[in-house]
């Protein structure tokens, strides 16, 4: 009898301490601003007067841009993000430095100026109000409008005429600029812009599944389409897994600016497609119909994108909904907070996760840490610590 108290008795300890080692969320957020606040301060003193950091190589050294690259607004944007949560003055001062560094005048002028100027000086007049900050944004949005074309209803991405007038999913988050520049600015035509934009996108961007192609081409004379390509994914006809993260934010992000229930029902519909998609801990291969799953790489930028939008998505929904989208951010973040993908104190040459995939087919930043991976993985943390 006493035998079968004391394993009762173990049991219960085990299962006790079982249950006190699962972490919180507030100490899982408090954990990672920490090592954020380490890593980014590591990271500025890698960098000269006029670098941004870029990845690693595959020899994990550090690799670096200069403002010409389309991610520069991306490591200001997560000083942003880590001053918000630690009140770090050090912290205040190297996001201000990072974002003045970035000059309309010096950036490409192309659909990434959302990216480049919202992501730094769109938080950072967000958190300060100081108003020296706004003429970056309102300089950003006008020049992103030039790329509208009235005849397309669609904002041109790449360049280069002759090719034709290629739109990309990833332009769906550069409408945030023109929609927050519309309110700040006065001019609704922005605002007429963006909206534009994603119903031109909606109505050709997308298979009957929800899954989005990558690129569509666009004859600029009437506005037909050329042909449709996935030139970042697995092959035309996949599912690139950044490419479905852009677009669940993306429409998630229009309803919020708008109130258009289309978008709201076309975020729910690429938000339920992605939860069909996604491993047991949350985290995305890079494609989802890559046949090598699951002896293939993992997204953690595509995995800290869907994992902001569906906590914001979850507020906009249903309550059973909702629920199970906050719950599948809450195991993306646990995992990404994991020693598996969050780089030691240290690591990474100042980084803050580890695995992302910036394009397979061109052999660029494969598993590997990535700008946008660190922001929107801390923009998530803000977002479930603000509920």
């Amino acid at each position: 009898m006493k035998r079968l108290f004391d394993i009762f008795i173990g049991l219960s300890l085990i299962l006790s301490m079982a249950g006190c080692a699962r972490e919180s969320m507030a100490e899982l957020t408090e954990r990672v601003f920490d090592r954020a606040v380490e890593q980014f301060v590591l990271m500025d003193s890698n960098l000269s007067e006029t670098e941004f950091p870029r990845s690693l190589d595959e020899d994990g050294n550090l690799v670096k841009s200069d403002i010409k690259w389309w991610c520069v607004g991306f490591y200001p944007g997560s000083l942003w993000y880590t001053y918000e949560y630690t009140g770090d003055e050090q912290i205040k001062t190297l996001a201000d430095k990072y974002t003045r560094r970035i000059t309309v005048e010096g950036l490409n002028y192309d659909h990434d100026l959302g990216f480049e100027v919202w992501c730094s000086y769109g938080n950072a007049f967000r958190l300060t109000a100081d108003e020296s900050y706004k003429p970056e944004i309102e300089e950003a949005a006008a020049l992103l409008a030039t790329r509208y074309s009235p005849t397309v209803k669609a904002i041109r991405s790449w360049n280069n005429p002759h090719k034709g007038f290629r739109v990309i999913i990833d332009n769906m988050m550069n409408l945030e600029l023109l929609e927050e520049a519309a309110r700040m600015f006065g001019c609704d035509s922005l605002s007429h812009i963006a909206r534009m934009h994603a119903n031109t996108t909606m109505a050709n961007h997308f298979r009957e599944d929800f899954t989005s192609w990558h690129l569509v081409n666009y004859e600029d004379t009437d506005g037909s389409v050329r042909h449709r390509k996935t030139v970042q994914g697995y092959s035309d006809d996949s599912a690139w897994a950044r490419g479905q993260a852009w677009a669940l934010y993306g429409y998630t992000m229009m309803y919020r600016e708008t109130g258009c229930e289309e978008y709201l029902q076309q975020a729910v519909n690429v938000g339920n497609m992605i939860l069909g998609h996604l491993p047991e801990d949350g985290v995305a291969y890079w494609d989802f119909n890559d046949p090598d799953i699951p002896d293939t790489y993992r997204d953690a930028s595509a995995a800290a994108v869907m994992a902001s939008a569906y906590i914001e998505l979850s507020g906009y929904v249903g309550k059973k909904q909702g629920k199970e989208y906050f719950a599948v951010a809450e195991k993306i973040i646990r995992t990404l907070a994991s020693d598996e993908y969050l780089c030691a104190p240290g690591e990474c040459h100042g980084f803050l996760l580890k695995h992302s995939v910036g394009s397979i087919p061109h052999d660029s930043e494969v598993d590997a840490p990535l700008t946008y991976a660190d922001y929107y993985f801390l923009e998530a943390l803000i977002r479930y610590n603000n509920i």
